[in-house]
């Protein structure tokens, strides 16, 4: 968790340069505490700085724990409270079980996260040598972390029991230097999963699988409890928005593997990406991996006192482009029907069409187009999109759509 972030108002996770310091030989699962919990971080393969990734297993030997083991006890100890222990549901639907399935990746991620936030605050390493209320502030870390286990731990035990799978654990790198950044960066990214998990219930409605509905709201508001905590050590008030930003899986998903994993570390990305290689998956969506979209403005520069014209870039990296790209024939035959779409709050979405688009030296697409803060009240969470139609129906529309994203605006 060391690097530096953009700002701690604006992540368009894929802006954050990792600058840190290698970390202790066999950091990864010989110094990891007995319990865990979340986050989202700056992935590049292979650290530029040569720090060592986070990897698992944790000392206590999460995530391969047993159902019902003295070890999960353990954990549910520290979490102040148990894994449901109500009967399973009937075997759900293919794309309630990817949802699963994802849910189980973003906890590890997650897990990883808090893991090591709290080894760098107990060891006292630098940036994390000087916290307030230190004791405090660790006992509530160790609490949320066991806690994130117990989620992904009820998210793969059922993804297990239902396709025979397991969703194993990629390595991480995480995007900040200090502990106001990673406090920053862990209400960010708790924002994007606040806006994921309404989805996750949509598909199990759709899906009439209603047994798993209570279940991922019983996460949401815990979820919710955190996010608070995290929003009030950074001086901000503990509730952001009277309605919280709607989302999608695949915003969610790119925004950990743009950012929070090591290119190449994960066994279980296919299962989400492809999942009719699994029988019991077959007919669920596919989840997307987008390609990057920054934020070029500074974060200072987006209010919502009056509307700008901001700057993002657009990198092709991962998607359909990425194999046969040539940036001029890109900009002639795509940049006409492209639009810059922003989710904010539980609203309908604002589609604003460029006002300029170039082709940068290395073939990113620069764009240019109105964020109307001021006009349209985009306070709070911002999902940022660059869209290849004009898409208002969801968000899950807007998915569909999506070329390039997700840029995360935050203001307040």
């Amino acid at each position: 968790m060391y690097s530096t972030i953009a700002s701690a108002a604006l992540l368009g996770f894929s802006a954050i340069a990792a600058a840190r310091p290698a970390m202790p030989a066999g950091y990864g699962s010989a110094h990891s505490s007995s319990t865990s919990s979340a986050a989202i971080s700056y992935s590049t393969g292979s650290s530029s700085s040569g720090q060592k990734a986070f990897d698992f297993p944790l000392s206590n030997g999460f995530p391969n724990i047993t159902k019902g083991s003295q070890t999960q006890q353990d954990i549910e100890t520290q979490a102040h409270g148990q894994i449901p222990n109500q009967p399973p549901p009937p075997p759900p639907h293919a794309d309630s079980l990817l949802s699963l399935g994802f849910v189980a990746f973003n906890e590890l991620f997650e897990v990883a996260f808090f893991t090591e936030l709290i080894y760098n605050i107990t060891n006292n390493l630098p940036g994390y040598d000087n916290v307030p209320n230190r004791n405090n502030v660790l006992e509530i870390l160790k609490i949320y972390q066991a806690q994130e286990e117990l989620h992904e731990l009820n998210a793969n035990f059922a993804f297990n029991a239902f396709t025979k799978e397991t969703i194993l654990p990629c390595e991480y790198i995480f995007p900040v230097a200090k502990f106001d950044d990673a406090i920053a960066f862990a209400a960010q990214f708790t924002d994007v999963v606040l806006s994921t998990l309404p989805d996750i219930q949509t598909i199990f409605a759709q899906s009439q699988d209603n047994g798993l509905i209570r279940g991922v709201g019983a996460v949401i508001g815990q979820e919710g409890e955190q996010d608070g905590f995290y929003r009030t050590l950074i001086g901000k008030p503990p509730a952001q928005l009277p309605f919280l930003t709607q989302g999608a899986r695949d915003f969610a998903l790119s925004a950990i593997v743009q950012n929070a994993v090591v290119d190449g570390s994960c066994p279980s990305l296919s299962l989400l990406t492809n999942p009719d290689q699994v029988a019991t998956l077959k007919g669920a969506h596919p989840l997307k991996v987008f390609d990057v979209l920054t934020p070029v403005t500074d974060s200072k520069d987006f209010t919502i006192e009056k509307d700008i014209t901001a700057t993002f870039k657009a990198v092709t990296a991962q998607s359909v482009y990425s194999t046969a790209f040539k940036p001029q024939s890109f900009a002639v035959q795509q940049t006409s029907g492209l639009f810059v779409t922003y989710l904010n709050q539980a609203n309908v979405p604002v589609v604003v069409a460029p006002t300029s688009i170039d082709i940068d030296s290395d073939g990113a697409l620069i764009i240019e187009a109105s964020f109307p803060g001021q006009s349209k009240f985009l306070n709070g969470l911002t999902i940022v999109a660059i869209t290849n139609a004009n898409v208002t129906s969801s968000p899950d529309a807007v998915a569909d759509a999506t070329l390039f994203g997700p840029a995360l605006i935050e203001i307040d």
